[in-house]
């Protein structure tokens, strides 16, 4: 009698044992692996043999191969169309990730709206809200066009079958976690529910050529719910960050099969809902409100740059010396305080310092670093930095201040928000209004630090 082939898969991570285990060794939660049924283990076992066999297709020379003509539709956000590469593209399965409450839903449906009042045909499945709280915020985004379908739905079938039955351009799934589909007797939001319905919904949009957006909620890490490879399945991942509590929100791009990560949208939230950001200027800071502790910057957000508040807190410590940042790399923020320490003998180790990057932005890139250290040095000395000038520059393990991408651009936009004066590693290469002091140590920063 042939032994009965079992299959147990980590409802967490998605690892796949064929023993029962009460720890997954992948990604160590208890209790997570639970037995798939035949139907399940079939499913899977299909999906390897579909993606093994050979078929029609033949190898080619790469020369031989025609490119792909990729065209797009404008989404009535210009923001999200810079994120995205310039549009929505036909065919295309886009993630959109997020914290509760931070305008996933909102700027959807608002997308929604444009799209239908361009004359294109909308469905808006819901997993989560009725068809009427949904109409409320319609009414307050001025979404209500009659080519706009909503579906309160979470039965993958159904929603299947109303794709099937209408000719729609655009399609909106919200969210991915609430489907569940009857082949797969699991529950929703698990790792073989939200593989098998996101397998699904890339068939639909690569086989009626229709973009498809879905909504993905996130674990307490930041990381989107689920099996990574539905970040591995999609063409576009996006996430939005900032915090809720304020009225910016930035939409940035991890993933584009289409175009590049670079760029990131930033909206702003109303009465009339998740907007396009008309002006960048003061968004980020007040130079009215500076104080000890505070000094700007300008970063480069994709093509954009962004001038931006660094606070620092030095305080004296009762016992071990903390550490904290938010929006700012910790372990970069460990290695100028060791560099301050060895280059101008500040006593850092007796004191805790934490780091802050106003309006909730994120700092990706190293051109902040002499900011930091202009805040950090300011808070020590309890003395205030000229609102007039900015810091820009990338400080090495050696203490050289080195130079920075995009250099004349950030002074161009320095001068457009009315700055005068800035510490830079390099001249420019193009003269600018800006009064420029050339420093190449942070030695030497620290005698320009208060002008």
């Amino acid at each position: 009698m042939a032994k009965k082939k079992t299959l147990f898969e980590c409802q967490a991570c998605g690892f796949q044992t064929p023993r029962w285990m009460g720890k997954c060794p992948s990604c160590n939660e208890w209790e997570s692996l639970i037995e798939l049924n035949k139907e399940q283990v079939r499913f899977l076992k299909d999906s390897s043999e579909i993606n093994n066999q050979t078929g029609s297709n033949k190898a080619k020379p790469i020369t031989d191969i025609n490119e792909d003509n990729i065209t797009r539709f404008a989404s009535g956000s210009k923001e999200l169309d810079l994120v995205l590469g310039g549009g929505i593209v036909p065919g295309s399965l886009t993630l959109i990730g997020g914290s509760p409450g931070i305008g996933k839903s909102t700027l959807l449906l608002k997308i929604a709206g444009n799209l239908a009042n361009n004359d294109k045909t909308v469905l808006y499945v819901s997993g989560e809200e009725s068809a009427g709280q949904i109409k409320l915020r319609a009414n307050r985004l001025d979404a209500n066009h009659t080519k706009l379908y909503l579906l309160p739905e979470i039965n993958l079938t159904s929603v299947l079958s109303e794709i099937q039955s209408k000719q729609y351009d655009f399609i909106i799934i919200d969210s991915i976690q609430t489907l569940y589909s009857d082949e797969t007797p699991s529950a929703p939001g698990s790792v073989t529910q939200v593989r098998t319905i996101t397998f699904e919904l890339m068939r639909i949009a690569k086989t009626l050529h229709i973009p498809i957006f879905i909504i993905g909620h996130i674990t307490k890490d930041g990381s989107i719910a689920g099996p990574r490879v539905l970040e591995h399945m999609v063409d576009i991942v996006l996430y939005f960050e900032g915090d809720s509590n304020s009225e910016l929100r930035l939409l940035r791009g991890f993933k584009n099969r289409f175009g590049s990560t670079n760029e990131v949208g930033i909206f702003e939230m109303n009465k009339h809902g998740l907007n396009d950001a008309k002006s960048m200027a003061g968004k980020f800071f007040d130079k009215d409100k500076l104080q000890s502790g505070s000094a700007l910057t300008v970063i480069m957000e994709g093509s954009r740059p962004i001038v931006i508040e660094v606070q620092a807190l030095v305080a004296e410590s009762y016992g071990n010396a903390k550490r904290s940042s938010t929006g700012f790399d910790n372990n970069r923020l460990n290695m100028l305080l060791a560099l301050l320490e060895k280059k101008l003998d500040l006593p850092l180790g007796t004191y805790d310092v934490y780091i802050n990057i106003s309006g909730g932005i994120k700092i990706n890139e190293p051109s902040a670093d002499l900011a930091v250290i202009a805040a950090i040095l300011s808070s020590y000395r309890d003395r205030e930095l000229s609102s007039e000038t900015l810091f820009l520059g990338e400080v090495s393990l050696t203490g050289e201040v080195r130079e920075v991408s995009g250099l004349t651009q950030r002074l161009k936009e320095m001068e457009t928000q009315g700055f005068k004066k800035a510490i830079v590693p390099a001249k420019p290469i193009e003269e600018s209004g800006i009064k420029c002091f050339l420093a190449d140590e942070v030695s030497k920063v620290v005698d320009w630090i208060f002008i």
